[in-house]
């Protein structure tokens, strides 16, 4: 996969605040999001001996989580003003399960106050496959924050962020014996192993 990840550097810092427990999961996207974009960092929360670390945003940066709070405003009206107030915006983003994440805001020291913003409704579906979504409309970490950032910084951000997830997810798939070689996002690396469902054994991959 790495070969695949751009590096993009944007006036948006992420902060991905994700779970240990998250953290650990091969089919967790939010780590991918923070390998291709520069302006990034990673907070695990979680552990039993010790609080979660506060989140420290930079002078003059706007902090938003991205969580839909029941004050959440849609991140579509709130980015306007942010651009017009010239502020460059830190974009803060729970990762793992939904109750995992709904916890953030009141377990990690300083986000109580942060405004909350939401992505619009009724967007394209997700197409993250490898696991089951307990809400209708629930999108992978890197799904939400492409979107957040195309919103913030652009399309082509987002475009340039689920390039690389699509081929996470079609990649997974192959190997489960789910999805041909050629309808897989950036093909199949040499060498590659698949399962195969008949034998129960990894096989390589067809020429």
């Amino acid at each position: 996969m790495c070969s695949l990840f751009p590096r993009i550097e944007l006036r948006t810092r992420l902060v991905l605040v994700i779970h240990r427990v998250e953290e650990r999961k091969p089919t967790n996207t939010g780590r991918v999001a923070t390998e291709c974009l520069v302006n990034s960092e990673v907070h695990v929360r979680g552990h039993m001996d010790r609080p979660s670390d506060a989140i420290a945003v930079p002078e003059g940066s706007q902090p938003v989580l991205l969580f839909p709070h029941e004050d959440a405003v849609p991140l579509v009206d709130l980015a306007p003003k942010l651009a017009a107030a010239g502020k460059p915006v830190t974009l803060i983003v729970p990762d793992g399960t939904w109750r995992q994440a709904s916890k953030v805001r009141n377990r990690v020291p300083g986000l109580k106050d942060v405004p909350c913003a939401t992505l619009p409704a009724g967007g394209e579906p997700s197409v993250y496959r490898l696991r089951s979504e307990a809400h209708e409309h629930g999108l992978a970490t890197l799904e939400a924050i492409a979107r957040a950032l195309g919103i913030l910084e652009g399309d082509e951000v987002r475009r340039a962020l689920e390039h690389p997830f699509r081929a996470m997810v079609e990649r997974t798939l192959w190997t489960r014996g789910e999805v041909e070689t050629k309808n897989v996002t950036g093909g199949i690396p040499e060498g590659a192993l698949r399962h195969d469902p008949k034998s129960g054994l990894a096989r390589e991959r067809l020429s």
